[in-house]
């Protein structure tokens, strides 16, 4: 699809592997299939696909062929998501020959990643990890700006120093800076890919235990909120997390931040669109969208709802443009 003819971006959150809800929701948007290459399209509008397209679900490989099949034809657009830039890590030996890998075959990593082993295989999975490398990790698409977890300026500019684009892992020397903490792109991809994040222990609390049980001392942060001044307010914790003994784990105290924790917070005016997030039920002001930011990440793969926001050159976020499809 030409750009010029593109009157509206429909941006679809996290799809996990969920092939017959994404069709559904392609559907109600009015994407359809026609001709010999069966990929779905809209007459005026374009996909932006958040990322995320793989792992957990049970549909991987059909995900993967209509996603690709709808970028090649331009009838979407797609950012790359952490499980996309872990699978480039899971699968890269580095150095070539070592037996070693960017992202270890860890019990943890391999755990998180096996359906997506067993689901796409042989020359299929040869194929996609060769897509994945060419992802950009951001777009700016004019009136709109689309990313996987964090809009953040000065990531961004990190990557462009380094790399010379946004789209960078198909230098495989890139992709081994980016696995390296010691590298300053280390940390851009962790906030561009997963998010900010702010340290528990050093504030005073203890750590948590996550819906996995993995042990963790660090929160993600809602870079999206500029009136959060307070450890409660800044840090996204669920009420599945616990203790590291397994009690409930306790709210957070109203302990006011020093300036500078929030350093990513989103100011511009410019919508921006991002997933990652696991929100569940129906978007809600404040946690699922404010004026200028929407997730639309709402666990599609855990009995939430695929979600797309239709979006037509507005310049902040109308709640009732969110389409969902349980």
């Amino acid at each position: 699809m030409a750009e010029s003819t593109v009157r509206g971006y429909d941006i679809i959150g996290d799809v996990h592997g969920c092939a017959d809800r994404l069709e559904a929701l392609l559907s109600k948007l009015g994407y359809e299939t026609t001709g010999g290459t069966g990929e779905y399209h809209h007459p005026d509008r374009q996909v932006v696909f958040v990322g995320d397209l793989i792992d957990r679900g049970p549909e991987q490989l059909r995900v993967l062929e209509v996603a690709k099949s709808m970028v090649d034809a331009g009838s979407a657009q797609i950012v790359m998501g952490n499980h996309e830039f872990n699978a480039l890590g899971y699968h890269r030996e580095h150095p070539a020959g070592s037996g070693e890998y960017l992202r270890t075959h860890s019990a943890k990593h391999t755990e998180q990643h096996e359906a997506f082993l067993a689901q796409v295989t042989g020359e299929d999975r040869r194929r996609y990890l060769e897509w994945f490398a060419t992802m950009p990790l951001w777009l700016n698409l004019g009136g709109l700006r689309v990313v996987h977890a964090c809009w953040h300026q000065e990531s961004m500019a990190a990557v462009e120093k380094h790399c010379g684009s946004s789209a960078p892992f198909a230098d495989v020397d890139h992709l081994a800076a980016a696995h390296d903490k010691a590298h300053e792109l280390y940390d851009a991809i962790e906030i561009l890919l997963k998010g900010p994040e702010i340290s528990l222990v050093e504030h005073g609390q203890p750590a948590y235990r996550d819906v996995g049980g993995h042990r963790r001392e660090r929160a993600r942060m809602r870079w999206w909120d500029s009136g959060a001044v307070t450890l409660r307010d800044v840090a996204v914790m669920s009420s599945s997390f616990t203790t590291e003994t397994g009690e409930p784990y306790p709210a957070l105290p109203e302990l006011v931040l020093a300036n500078g924790t929030q350093s990513c917070v989103y100011t511009d005016s410019v919508p921006v669109f991002y997933g990652h997030y696991w929100r569940q039920g129906l978007p809600e002001s404040g946690e699922d969208f404010t004026e200028r930011t929407a997730c639309v990440d709402f666990s599609a793969v855990d009995g939430g709802a695929m979600t797309a926001y239709r979006w037509s050159g507005e310049r902040t976020i109308r709640p009732e443009n969110y389409v969902q499809m349980r």
